[in-house]
């Protein structure tokens, strides 16, 4: 056995040695950092991912797509909006700011001439499939912080969507500063009102990028006169009208304080020299990336919670279907990082409490990343909604502060600006958050969503809704060269509805998940949807439909089945009976691609022997047990062209993954007669589709 895998063997045991030590978390985070800084080889790769033998690399569907379109809106792009912020805002967010998206000589010479952190953003590379790289800047475009005029675009968007201040990164060793032109020019920018302030990235700085001491390119030499003269040099900052302050002391948080000789000593030196020059007293947080001591212990007020840093969610390296088969990257669950840092009770000492809209390093470390996998920003607004409302309930207002990771850490793939994909989806996810939760009155009306291919077919459910007895929201999808003959077909029977005309493209199944993401955002909960099937390669097609649609609809059942949804808040999908069949009778040509969706959605793997589906994707839905594949953000161009097909294309797939997304998202299914208490037959013999 090699030394490496002797190492990496009894890795395992060593952890467990070194959780069972009796340590405190300060002192446990400490050696943790020394340990991995001096012995970091110890640790085991992460997993490998999968790859299927013999499958040509650019057949590879759901995902390989991702390498050709970095630059396509996905379902849920968000474009600029103007809304209103509550008044007052009820905690004020800060989110880090990285300040190197311009030359400067430094980088010149150890990146090449030219170089900013565009470089890295632009050249990586989808490394799985439904990894979303690269990730490329929207409305502000590849900009150069040179340009005054960006940072004021950056201040005026930042403050529509309620950004309360961006804490800047400030790079000083020892009287050379880098990075610092864009800081002077906001200084000396009156027409700037946003606040801001300083987080001294005290580290090395290495080419790693990560501030271990591996290839070290510009060092730090801590010591008092450094402490003073650091001092000196923000106090401009520390005094400005717009420093962000609590309880009128400006904030300075330094990034690493263990790596300071004497964090306690330093910021004694610093309280005294704004004392004695003008700056009064001052507010010393320091950031939790490695290490989370009281801060109180070392001279500080408080600290600031740095997600995902301190964090440890489960792996799904190995899950992953992979692009390039030499990744080594480490894949976690966002979500679960999500979940357990917003359910931490807060300690007994200061700590602003951090959230982060992603996390994917790739673009620094080439098939080495760290990526945190389905990040979204309807979780995103979850963990920042709870952290406002919630973990800050009980604080008082001058100590109401989030800090976000971050702004624009585009190479790190935790970004709020604009972007290709999402547009303003984040910032938006943003604003949503501050506003007070309100409870929802159920909808006076049920809404259905008609995906109209066929006029005549569609005059039919037209009808069939108007003798359910019910009034409806009506929401129609259909093709362009339609949209005038569904418009004059609801003129006729009276019937006023919202029409979406989309490109003959994904069948039914794109077009609803378009108009789905757009209800949910909106707050609508239960949905009927209907599509024109005809089903024209069978002879009992039109038979298929109208018993589906009959089973949904008929005036005896259809407000029942809304009373059932309202009665049970955990009944996410009702299908028609006899039309959910089990997944092993209809993989058909569709198993690689439902596999691929499910790993795509972070979903454990069907079981086709027991797990099942709903033929012909007519079904009521609450949209909430849709987000697993709505947080997903498809993007339109992985659906197929319409040629025709019966099977095997990605809305085939799709239709396949209703049932299992509502399970995991915590709904239960139950076809309508079960519903309804009716009788119905055994579901095991389909009369309108062929068994594999």
């Amino acid at each position: 056995m090699t030394d490496k895998r002797l190492r990496q063997s009894l890795f395992p045991l060593l952890r467990a040695v070194f959780r069972a030590l009796p340590l405190s978390e300060s002192q446990r985070d400490r050696l943790r950092t020394r340990l991995l800084e001096r012995h970091g080889h110890w640790v085991p790769l992460p997993p490998r991912g999968r790859q299927e033998e013999g499958a040509p690399l650019p057949s590879m569907c759901p995902g390989a797509q991702l390498r050709c379109r970095a630059d396509e809106a996905a379902i849920g792009h968000v474009s600029w909006r103007q809304a209103p912020l509550p008044s007052p805002l009820p905690a004020t967010l800060v989110a880090f700011y990285l300040p190197q998206f311009h030359t400067f000589p430094e980088n010149d010479s150890w990146w090449g001439k030219g170089f900013t952190e565009w470089r890295n953003v632009t050249r990586a590379l989808p490394q799985f499939e439904g990894h979303v790289q690269p990730r490329l800047p929207a409305d502000l475009g590849f900009y150069d912080l040179r340009n005054p005029q960006v940072m004021r675009n950056q201040a005026k968007l930042a403050t529509e969507y309620g950004i309360g201040a961006f804490c800047f990164y400030y790079y000083w060793f020892s009287g050379r500063t880098l990075m610092e032109d864009p800081l002077r020019q906001w200084l000396a920018d009156e027409s700037i009102d946003l606040s801001f302030c300083m987080c001294w990235a005290n580290e090395n700085w290495t080419r790693r990028w990560d501030g271990r001491d591996g290839d070290i390119l510009i060092g730090q030499q801590h010591s008092a006169a450094d402490d003073l003269a650091f001092i000196q040099h923000i106090a401009p900052y520390l005094r400005d009208r717009r420093a962000l302050k609590v309880e009128g002391k400006p904030i300075l948080l330094v990034y690493r304080p263990l790596l300071l000789p004497d964090a306690r000593a330093t910021a004694g030196r610093w309280r005294q020299w704004c004392r004695d020059n003008d700056v009064g007293e001052i507010h010393l947080a320091y950031v939790q990336g490695f290490e989370r001591p009281d801060p109180r212990a070392i001279g500080f007020d408080a600290a600031v919670e740095f997600p995902p840093n301190m964090s440890n969610p489960t792996s799904l390296s190995a899950q992953q279907w992979l692009i390039n088969p030499d990744f080594h990257g480490d894949v976690r669950d966002w979500r679960e990082l999500a979940k357990e840092i917003v359910s931490r009770p807060l300690p007994d000492y200061p700590l602003y409490p951090g959230v982060n809209p992603g996390w994917d390093n790739e673009a620094r470390r080439s098939g080495n990343g760290r990526i945190y996998l389905h990040a979204s920003p309807r979780g995103y607004r979850d963990w920042l909604h709870e952290t406002v409302y919630g973990r800050l309930a009980a604080a008082a207002p001058e100590q109401r502060l989030v800090f976000i990771n971050a702004w624009n850490e585009w190479a790190e793939g935790a970004v709020l600006e604009p972007d290709t994909r999402l547009g303003h989806a984040w910032l938006e996810a943003t604003r949503s958050a501050l506003a007070p939760a309100r409870e929802m009155p159920p909808a006076s009306h049920p809404c259905a969503v008609i995906h109209a291919w066929y006029p005549d077919v569609f005059a039919e459910l037209l009808q069939a809704l108007q003798d359910s007895g019910l009034t409806w929201r009506l929401v129609i999808t259909t093709s362009h060269e339609q949209h005038a003959e569904i418009e004059r077909l609801l003129a006729t029977y009276g019937m006023s509805g919202e029409i979406h005309a989309f490109p003959n493209h994904g069948r039914d199944i794109l077009p609803f998940l378009h108009v789905a993401e757009a209800l949910l955002e909106e707050g609508e909960d239960i949905v009927l949807k209907l599509h024109t099937k005809r089903s024209v390669h069978r002879h009992d097609g039109e038979q298929w439909r109208n018993e589906i649609v009959s089973r949904l609809l008929a005036p005896e059942r259809a407000a029942r089945i809304v009373e059932g949804f309202r009665a049970d808040p955990v009944l996410g999908l009702v299908p028609p009976e006899g039309h959910v069949q089990r997944l092993d009778y209809f993989w058909g040509a569709n198993e690689r691609n439902v596999r691929r969706l499910l790993t795509r959605f972070g979903l454990p793997q069907a079981d086709p022997d027991n797990d099942c589906f709903i033929a012909g994707s007519m079904f009521w839905v609450r949209l909430r047990a849709l987000r697993p594949m709505l947080d997903t953000h498809l993007q339109p161009s992985l659906f197929e062209a319409e040629a025709g097909q019966v099977d095997g294309t990605l809305a085939h797939a799709l239709e396949r993954t209703f049932t299992l997304v509502a399970r995991h998202a915590g709904f239960i299914q139950k076809d309508a007669a079960t519903l309804l208490g009716l009788p119905h037959d055994d579901d095991s013999t389909y009369a309108y589709a062929r068994r594999s």
